[in-house]
């Protein structure tokens, strides 16, 4: 469900901004907006390097994903340590930053209604061998550790995630 934020309009009253109600004789109503929620993703460095990038995006955008902002840069093994610093110490770690420092990125912020559970069940099963037909990494994915896709796996995680890679200014 998406969450509602009160916006002031007058100290004794919120205001309300919707398709409905904005632009109608200069009123709006009380209430609250609905805000389509956000998450983060990630086209890996295996998906970049095979030519994948653009069919990936092109079924982000099929599935009604709007890209809030888009960005293909290298990562350093620091930078890929501080993103995945909370699976430090487990014996994947060094592989997995190492991988993704191995090329180039895209890294991206989406929106819509369930982004989180909606990209997550796009992407598919981690192991691409387990995914459901259809899905980026039964499609995409050559192996469970060269997966194609990274998406946030909860509201926390993509708050973290969107702000370890972009700035305020670059969410359009």
């Amino acid at each position: 469900m998406p969450k509602l934020y009160q916006i002031p309009a007058f100290a004794d009253r919120p205001l309300e901004a919707t398709p409905n109600t904005i632009g109608t004789q200069g009123e709006f109503s009380q209430g609250a907006i609905e805000v389509a929620q956000r998450t983060f993703s990630i086209v890996k460095p295996d998906a970049v390097r095979k030519g994948f990038a653009g069919a990936i995006l092109a079924e982000i955008d099929r599935a009604g994903f709007q890209i809030v902002a888009i960005k293909k840069q290298s990562i350093s093994k620091q930078q890929a340590k501080g993103f995945y610093a909370v699976h430090a110490g487990k014996p994947f770690f060094d592989g997995l930053t190492a991988f993704m420092s191995s090329g180039p990125l895209v890294l991206m912020v989406l929106e819509k209604e369930n982004a989180i559970a909606d990209l997550r069940k796009l992407m598919g099963a981690t192991n691409p061998a387990s995914a459901e037909e259809g899905t980026l990494r039964k499609r995409f994915a050559g192996s469970m550790t060269e997966n194609a896709i990274h998406g946030s796996d909860g509201e926390d995680t993509a708050a973290f995630e969107i702000g370890y890679w972009f700035a305020g200014y670059e969410l359009i």
